[in-house]
């Protein structure tokens, strides 16, 4: 369905809902901080898709060099001396069981593998201004890329490698990157890999070289006559071999014009279009928490995802749009934002509104490294933003609903049907520091709570759910409610529903429970916090292809 037919039908029925049952009491008492909303959802169909493992998160080749405004953020990051023997970084892998993993950055383009056809020594980046990106080219050894893959599979991460797309061009005078792509160096790379059975989930081509490119450009035309060379090239290589991995690219800033052309003139059969974010600004700006908790700045990433989706639906491709990077600040991010509590706002809220536009996955910058790693760079123990994202893995399936909220523009809503059980999963935000929200929620053209077999007009099954229960047969909810240690947006302490999140002695990650609520009564959403509701009780026709 058109994008724009159904938001004014959404509308529609939101505007026909509230003159029939009454208006919701979106004021509260004047100075009590309290306030009433309603949480809308449309049951009666999914409104877009992602994948099972939404989740995903990158791995950099920044050395310990790279300093952005001043500030050297990275440490022991990179994928060349990352430290694969810490349990906290295993385990933080382990939890999602699996989390995708996208291996790659701006250095990647400067990346040559040791494979048997390199006959130069094998050398690591070294900082030099003049030189593209800031640094010379580096090299991967072959016995760093064994170690790492034995690492991944311990971890049982799906790895998503992006491969150097510069490889054998000539820059022009107005800085762009011109000739075909010499492939050789990759697909010697990658029949090693091969050769030695390790499991890659996509090969991604290329990073930011799309649109008007970060330090160089490639167009799309020549851009897209490469990328049909790497997917006939990856094809070959795994002809006979069971698993196949996706072909990915660009991997760049969504510029329409650019991706249309790409699109309309790459390969059909290219598994995934990549696009990148970082639309909060540069991680030095000082304005970076207000933009976090302002609705307006929030939903101008609408736009990007919506033009997307219409560029991939009216072509001819099959490929699914992926966020293939975002770290929200860019240049490394800034510490005490985009490694602290009041990140969870924004980045949850990217995931939500990402998976309304049928974005298939969602990779952050980073898992370690910079100042917006979901793991602290030196401790390696989790950020806010990882508990903010294992959550959202554990608990928000695969169909998205459609959701609003009435009442004030400061809670963000987002539903899906249920991970792995019955029922739906709302994802509540408040942005408002002052204002508890006591929030209930409707439905559009479903009763809500279906107990029994029973058909709809458009045939579509619902299923008996079961219930949990209290002492006296209660409907019961589980709700996890995040918020931050003293209340302090720049705290790197999460509390869940009152008790602080920390790794133990042995390096495990702390067990996410929740509380239980009696289903009869409002959800309380704190000021400035965060608040996953599981409503096993509920059955939707948007859900029921996944439980009958």
């Amino acid at each position: 369905m058109d994008f724009r037919f159904w938001v004014l039908g959404f509308c529609f029925w939101v505007c026909f809902f509230f003159s029939c049952s009454g208006s919701v009491n979106s004021k509260g008492e004047e100075g009590d901080g309290f306030l009433s909303g309603m949480v809308l959802i449309d049951g009666k169909s999914a409104i877009g898709g992602i994948d099972e493992d939404f989740v995903c998160a990158t791995l950099d080749w920044w050395p310990l060099e790279k300093c952005d405004y001043g500030t050297c953020s990275w440490g022991q990051a990179s994928l060349l001396n990352l430290d694969l023997g810490s349990n906290i970084l295993l385990n933080a892998i382990k939890e999602f069981n699996p989390l995708k993993l996208r291996l790659g950055g701006t250095l990647q383009d400067k990346l040559i593998y040791d494979t048997e056809d390199h006959k130069q020594p094998c050398i690591s980046f070294k900082r030099n201004t003049k030189e593209l990106f800031g640094f010379t080219q580096g090299c991967l050894p072959l016995d760093r890329w064994d170690k790492l893959n034995d690492f991944f599979k311990k971890g049982g991460a799906k790895i998503i490698f992006g491969l150097n797309a510069l490889n054998g061009r000539k820059f022009a005078s107005d800085g762009s990157a011109v000739g075909a792509w010499n492939y050789t160096n990759a697909e010697s790379f990658i029949r090693y890999t091969v050769k030695k059975n390790y499991t890659i989930h996509g090969w991604e081509f290329g990073n930011e070289l799309c649109g008007s490119g970060v330090g160089t450009r490639i167009s799309a035309e020549q851009y897209a006559s490469d990328t049909i060379v790497f997917q006939k090239m990856v094809q070959s290589i795994y002809n006979g071999v069971q698993t196949k991995p996706l072909t990915i690219a660009p991997g760049g800033f969504f510029d329409e014009n650019w991706f249309k052309e790409f699109v309309d003139k790459t390969t059909p059969t290219l598994d995934a279009v990549t696009h990148h974010i970082y639309n909060l600004g540069a991680g030095v700006d000082n304005h970076l928490v207000e933009r976090i908790l302002n609705p307006s700045y929030l939903n101008g990433m609408v736009d990007t995802f919506y033009k997307l989706h219409e560029v991939l639906r009216n072509s001819q491709s099959s490929a699914k749009a992926w966020v293939g990077e975002a770290g929200g600040a860019y240049s490394s991010g800034h510490n005490l934002v985009s490694n602290a509590f009041v990140s969870s706002f924004w980045y949850l809220d990217q995931l939500g509104m990402a998976a309304t536009f049928d974005t298939k996955t969602y990779c952050r910058q980073t898992l370690i490294g910079g100042n917006y790693g979901l793991l602290n760079t030196t401790t390696f123990e989790p950020n806010p933003d990882y508990y903010s994202a294992l959550l959202w893995h554990r608990l928000m399936g695969r169909n998205v609903l459609s959701t609003s909220f009435n009442g004030t523009k400061k809670i963000r809503a987002y539903a899906h049907c249920s991970k792995q059980s019955k029922g739906i999963t709302l994802l509540l935000l408040n942005l408002d520091g002052n204002t508890t929200v006591h929030a209930k929620f409707a439905f559009n053209r479903t009763s809500g709570l279906h107990y029994k077999h029973r058909s709809y007009k458009n045939k579509q099954k619902v299923v008996r759910t079961s219930r949990p229960y209290g002492r006296e047969g209660e409907a019961f909810r589980e709700e996890y409610h995040i918020t931050a240690k003293d209340g302090n947006l720049h705290s790197q302490t999460v509390l869940l529903n009152g008790k602080i999140l920390s790794v133990n002695s042995s390096g495990n990650i702390p067990s996410l429970q929740p509380k239980q609520v009696n289903s009869s009564e409002p959800i309380m959403v704190a000021p400035f916090s965060i608040v996953f509701v599981h409503i096993p009780n509920i059955v939707l026709p948007a859900c029921g292809n996944v439980w009958n």
